[in-house]
């Protein structure tokens, strides 16, 4: 997919999003609930983060290079670090006001039948859009995963208040809204925080990429290997790498294009390789020698 179609992907789900704030709105409208202008906030708030980078780029974005070095990574997951926070921590703060309001000014439950069929329609956009996240990446961003359970939370105020005649579930339920937008913020907080100091592969990985460097004929040895995660999808390797004394130049260049594709076949998080070709201190004793592990 390229940066273009992600692009008018992120376009088109912001303004989904938005189209269910404004419906979720005028439900609140009608039915007077309170945990509907919440679940509007929380719409408003998804949007806002569909516009965001994630915390590694998708599948489909370019690549590090010239003019744009791997290093970008830690300005583009701060802006989105302060931006997702701020809009989930907003909406958490409109949610709470709201369910207070109604907790302690009371309010008569109206005709629920429009945003009953609001949640519905909702509840149908946001589960497919869960499922094609959980196709296209291990990790499903957590604004995802918590769309179908405020929409649950919204529909259970609405139920109760519709069943006893009070307003409190309604309040109850925006509370608990707000608490779901409050553990959003600081679950986006943490994914993209995570990665801003970088980290390296879990030693197991890391044992394991080098067993597989080894595989590829004319390497004799890993002397170096450096792994860093910059992201839940999205890993660099870089090694310096014992060649054959006889291996040509031609057979160097293979090799390392081979290594690259076999750790990406793998591997399909390691999104960079860099291997230097690096003639090992003394001839070892056969294929497979190996100098000190990177982190």
């Amino acid at each position: 997919m390229s940066e273009k179609s992600e692009s008018g992907g992120a376009v088109t789900a912001t303004v989904t999003h938005l189209g269910i704030a404004v419906a979720k709105a005028v439900g609140g409208v009608v039915s007077g609930s309170g945990a509907m202008f919440s679940e509007a906030a929380h719409s408003v708030a998804d949007a806002v983060a569909e516009l965001l980078p994630p915390p590694s780029p998708g599948p489909g974005a370019r690549p590090a290079g010239e003019g744009r070095p791997p290093q970008y990574g830690p300005e583009r997951r701060v802006r989105a670090l302060l931006a997702s926070v701020a809009a989930f921590a907003g909406g958490a703060v409109f949610a709470f006001c709201d369910g207070v309001r109604t907790l302690v000014q009371g309010e008569e439950p109206g005709d629920p039948t429009l945003s009953y069929a609001v949640l519905a329609v909702a509840f149908l956009l946001e589960g497919r859009s869960l499922l094609v996240a959980r196709r296209r990446t291990k990790a499903v961003p957590p604004q995802r995963a918590a769309a179908p359970i405020g929409l649950v939370l919204a529909a259970g105020g609405l139920l109760g208040a519709r069943l006893t005649g009070s307003g409190v579930y309604d309040g109850v339920a925006s509370l608990l809204i707000g608490a779901l937008l409050v553990a959003v913020a600081l679950e986006l907080g943490r994914s993209h925080a995570r990665y801003l100091t970088g980290r390296p592969l879990p030693a197991g990985m890391r044992a394991e990429v080098r067993e597989e460097l080894l595989t590829v004929p004319h390497i004799e040895g890993v002397l170096e290997l450096t792994t860093l995660v910059r992201g839940p999808d999205e890993v660099m390797v870089a090694a310096k790498v014992d060649f054959h004394d006889l291996a040509s130049a031609r057979q160097v260049a293979a090799a390392c294009e081979d290594a690259e594709d076999q750790l990406r076949e793998r591997f399909p998080e390691i999104r960079h390789v860099y291997l230097d070709p690096t003639p090992g201190p003394t001839p070892g004793p056969g294929p497979g020698r190996t100098g000190p592990a990177g982190p």
